[in-house]
């Protein structure tokens, strides 16, 4: 295979084992559109995105949690342009009671001044929302290791 000069990451599938409940929090949280949808039985599917960009797709064909210590996704961030937005998506999560892994936006290590929240959706994948700036006004939660890594 040749080097690709503009490669880039396309979009993110995720297994999640009530798809109706996963829709309805992806486009709550992240005001995705559903580009496409497969409503057949056995075989449902949404592809998420903003205009045409397809970003994430869900796919119910799963049953249990996301197995955190299983190889496999670590984490699915997403950067936003400011601090700002970082918070106020934060309250629409609190609003869904979604989980935390920390208390509030936090940098993404010590002198950092990127970084964000970090919570799971309702199958447990752990998710980050996060701005390049804004968020040194905080301690990191994690010495020695970045925040991102959910350590």
């Amino acid at each position: 295979m040749s080097k690709a000069e503009n490669l880039q990451t396309g979009h993110v599938g995720l297994n999640v084992t009530d798809l109706d409940r996963s829709l309805a929090f992806y486009r709550e949280v992240f005001d995705f559109e559903v580009l496409g949808e497969g409503k057949e039985e056995g075989r449902r599917y949404a592809f998420l995105g903003r205009g045409s960009r397809l970003l994430v797709t869900l796919w119910q064909q799963s049953e249990g949690t996301f197995p955190a210590g299983l190889p496999g996704l670590h984490h699915l961030s997403f950067q936003v342009d400011s601090v700002e937005e970082v918070r106020a998506t934060e309250e629409v999560l609190r609003t869904l009671g979604a989980e935390f892994a920390y208390d509030g936006v936090v940098p993404h290590g010590e002198g950092a001044t990127s970084g964000g929240i970090f919570f799971t959706d309702p199958d447990g994948i752990r998710l980050e929302i996060y701005a390049p700036t804004g968020a040194d006004a905080a301690a990191a939660p994690t010495t020695g290791a970045p925040t991102c890594g959910f350590f």
